[in-house]
């Protein structure tokens, strides 16, 4: 990068535009994320009281979660869209819930031996019976 590339970016107004909406979005955040622990406390106090969670709560912590997390990618400059107040609040349609996600689990499966016989009467390059290396079996998993 030569000079004038630095002074080019230093005097952009994009980079100084975009570092004011940061400060205000990690105000924000701070905001969200005590409003977030208020939400925990509540719901908690819900579930101890009525055996259940209350629904409406778990629907506003999902959008508000999803909310933070767009707050982080603004922040990270993982992405350019800048979050609530200049976009739509996170909608239901928006978040994710665990009926959403598929876990596929793997299980290793361990590959078959197969024997084959060696001849101890033929003679090999290093005195002892021949061994056909490619006949053991695979460890990986």
């Amino acid at each position: 990068m030569n000079n004038e590339e630095l002074k080019s970016n230093l005097l952009s107004s994009k980079h100084w535009l975009r570092l004011l909406f940061m400060v205000l979005f990690a105000l924000l955040f701070q905001v969200a994320t005590l409003v977030m622990w208020v939400l925990v406390v509540l719901q908690f106090l819900f579930s101890l009281i009525t055996g259940r969670d209350n629904k409406n709560l778990r629907t506003f912590g999902a959008s508000l979660s999803t909310y933070i997390h767009q707050t982080l990618k603004f922040l990270t400059y993982v992405s350019d869209e800048k979050p609530f107040p200049f976009a739509d609040w996170p909608s239901e349609n928006e978040v994710v819930t665990e009926a959403d996600v598929t876990v596929v689990v793997a299980t290793p499966v361990a590959t078959p031996v197969v024997e084959t016989p060696v001849d101890s009467n033929k003679p090999s390059a290093t005195g002892g019976p021949e061994i056909d290396l490619g006949t053991l079996p695979d460890k990986r998993w």
